[in-house]
């Protein structure tokens, strides 16, 4: 019997497009003698469509204006296991949930907001839980865990909306602490938008207002000069790392346009460096992941400093692209597993997890 999955994409974060991009990729790859898949589409605006149009069009974004292959549909709880209600015209049809996975990026996909629905439901879904999704999402919070657990990384300080406006002098305080060039982010936006390197006072005011744009809470960090290292992690309780890889970035640092509009960023697989330095960032890869309270799969960046090889931890995310050329992917691609038996694992992983 086939599995009712429901692959979810879109979404209202600022990685609309990267999540349809990456959703094209996981429908296209999947195989249809063991999965009946139920393509759930979120508008920018936030309204639930089941789309049953050519998939080409998901990738390109045109599923949202294909109007006659979209249909209302609504998540609901159910005593024998919740349901996708689908409109169709005046009638409805109820059809069964298997497995959830949700291909969104960013707010209100990659936050714990989806992944309480799912859980409320009892729905089980690929990735990691309510919880740590919300925690890895929020950098502040991600690097105050880190604290508690000494796990290396950059010097910080964070500031809410308010105690900017009550008192912008701490500017200062955060620039004589830090000391340029400071990183300025928005605590809970992807993709690196919002993101400033400031290199003087004028860069910090002007990069904190931006960063306010995106989030009410946002993030100062000092700058380490270093290489951006990632790693791949896949599993709930018995973990598979991917082989580390590297980011070559066009910009200045790896920000929206380097990642996604610039063709001389690189990403090189194995990472281009040692093989102590490659194990140490193994094992914390591993400890992040446990310590964040992470299932399934995610993907743990780091910098390793280039003067003294020291290995920073920079951040963790939980839901990472996830066409067949991203980084992810790839990563895991080396350690031995081709893309399609990682979509099966996954889809395994969510099962396993929630079937407890």
């Amino acid at each position: 019997m086939k599995i009712e999955l429901l692959v979810i994409f879109g979404g209202q974060s600022t990685e609309h497009e990267i999540s349809n991009f990456s959703a094209f990729s996981v429908i296209n790859t999947l195989d249809r003698e063991k999965y009946n898949i139920n393509k759930l589409g979120i508008t920018k605006s936030g309204a639930f469509f089941l789309y049953e149009g050519r998939e080409e069009n998901i990738k390109t974004g045109q599923w949202a204006q294909d109007f006659k292959n979209l249909k209302p549909a609504y998540i609901i709880p159910e005593e024998d296991g919740a349901k996708l209600l689908v409109k169709e015209k005046d009638k409805f049809e109820k059809r069964k949930i298997d497995v959830a996975f949700p291909v969104l990026h960013g707010q209100n996909g990659e936050d714990g907001t989806i992944q309480g629905l799912f859980m409320l439901y009892k729905i089980p879904f690929v990735g990691c839980d309510m919880t740590s999704s919300a925690v890895c999402m929020d950098k502040v919070l991600t690097n105050t865990l880190s604290d508690y657990f000494n796990i290396p990384q950059a010097k910080w300080q964070a500031m809410t909306k308010k105690e900017y406006i009550d008192n912008p002098n701490k500017l200062n305080e955060i620039a004589e602490l830090l000391s340029y060039p400071i990183f300025i982010k928005p605590a809970r936006a992807g993709s690196s938008v919002g993101v400033t390197k400031a290199e003087n006072k004028d860069m910090l005011i002007s990069g904190t207002e931006k960063a306010f744009q995106q989030d009410d809470k946002i993030l100062f960090e000092e700058f380490i000069d270093g290489y951006e290292v990632e790693c791949a992690v896949l599993g709930n309780d018995d973990l598979i790392l991917g082989v580390p890889g590297q980011i070559k970035s066009a910009g200045t640092f790896y920000d929206y346009e380097s990642k996604y509009k610039n063709a001389e960023s690189k990403t090189i697989i194995p990472a281009e460096i040692d093989e102590k330095i490659q194990k140490e960032i193994m094992n914390w890869s591993k400890k992040i992941y446990f310590a964040m309270g992470c299932s399934g799969l995610s993907r743990v960046d780091f910098f390793v400093e280039k003067q003294t090889g020291k290995v920073k931890f920079n951040e963790i995310n939980t839901i990472p692209g996830f066409t067949d050329i991203s980084m992810y992917p790839k990563m895991i691609e080396k350690a031995g597993i081709e893309y399609e038996e990682l979509l099966n694992r996954l889809i395994n992983l969510a099962k396993e997890k929630w079937s407890k």
